[in-house]
């Protein structure tokens, strides 16, 4: 065993290199695809002590009803399967294997999860919230502005810099997944609510941090602490939804397909590789018809 356990390590250690390198991914979701591949071979190595260049068809269906029989979610095992793939694909680009063993390896069929969404109503509520006169509280309103009204997903909120900052020309630069960048657009609330949290900036932090939302410190702020500061806005509101960042996020394109925008323009705003990402807003949209029909049918 310690023999093929020194090649997984090997293999794996070359795969994260490729994928934070070559596949431009970020961080957490380098760590999210580790966290995953290693398990599995935690479970090659325990149940068939093979190399990774040894696994076959049969061992990675073994591996998914694991999973089954441990409760996970079929969206997990789906997502799981997905970066096993990935895995085998870049050895099969280098040459260490002939094919793949997932190949013919089918993922459980997920049923599409519709996310909450808030009405504009109920983002005014939750941004209102926040008390503005204090330094914290502008910037808590500057963040969740923008965070909406862009379409924001959290970790391209908390790496946003001073100089992706166009006010001028009425645009935000975006550095999306895979360092791609988009230039969104920013309404004149989000704009207002930054300059007022940017003279607060310059009062206290006299550093060259270029980061543009600073925590009381002076650092960088985390994800948890976008988390924390939207949770505790919903809780003041009494709203009684799962809202999370993204949540913004599904809302303000939601309200994009509502207001007349096509689907490409909003794949564009929201940086989607893919145009059926994007397509999920008009499952979105028709729910919401739907809801509203079956009220005035009452």
């Amino acid at each position: 065993m310690v023999e093929n356990s020194e090649k997984w390590n090997k293999t794996i250690a070359s795969y994260r290199t490729y994928i934070r390198l070559e596949k431009h991914l970020a961080e957490n979701s380098v760590e999210a695809y580790m966290h995953d591949i290693v398990d599995f071979e935690h479970f090659i190595l325990r149940q068939f002590d093979v190399p990774p260049t040894k696994v076959e068809s049969y061992m990675i269906e073994r591996y998914l009803t694991y999973l089954f029989d441990n409760d996970r979610k079929k969206s997990s095992q789906a997502r799981i399967l997905s970066g096993i793939k990935s895995f085998y694909n870049y050895l099969l680009l280098n040459d260490k294997i002939e094919s793949s063993p997932t190949e013919f390896v089918v993922a459980p069929k997920v049923g599409r999860h519709l996310p909450d969404v808030l009405t504009v109503d109920e983002i005014d509520l939750i941004i209102n919230s926040i008390d503005p006169s204090k330094p914290k509280g502008r910037r808590d309103r500057a963040m969740l502005e923008l965070l909406y009204s862009c379409g924001l997903r959290v970790t391209e909120l908390t790496t946003l810099r001073l100089s992706d900052l166009f006010f001028g020309e009425g645009y935000i630069r975006v550095v999306g997944k895979g360092s791609k960048q988009r230039l969104v657009p920013v309404n004149a609330t989000a704009r207002e609510r930054v300059m007022l949290y940017l003279d607060d900036r310059r009062e206290q932090y006299q550093g060259n941090e270029q980061t543009l939302f600073l925590n009381n410190r002076g650092g960088k702020l985390t994800r948890i602490m976008i988390f924390t500061i939207i949770r505790e806005a919903v809780k003041r509101t009494g709203i009684q939804k799962q809202v999370s960042p993204h949540t913004f996020r599904h809302s303000f394109a939601t309200h994009l397909l509502a207001g007349g925008a096509s689907i490409r323009q909003i794949q564009e705003m929201l940086g989607h590789e893919s145009i059926s990402t994007t397509e999920i807003y008009t499952h979105l949209d028709a729910e919401r018809l739907r809801n509203t029909i079956e009220k005035l049918s009452i």
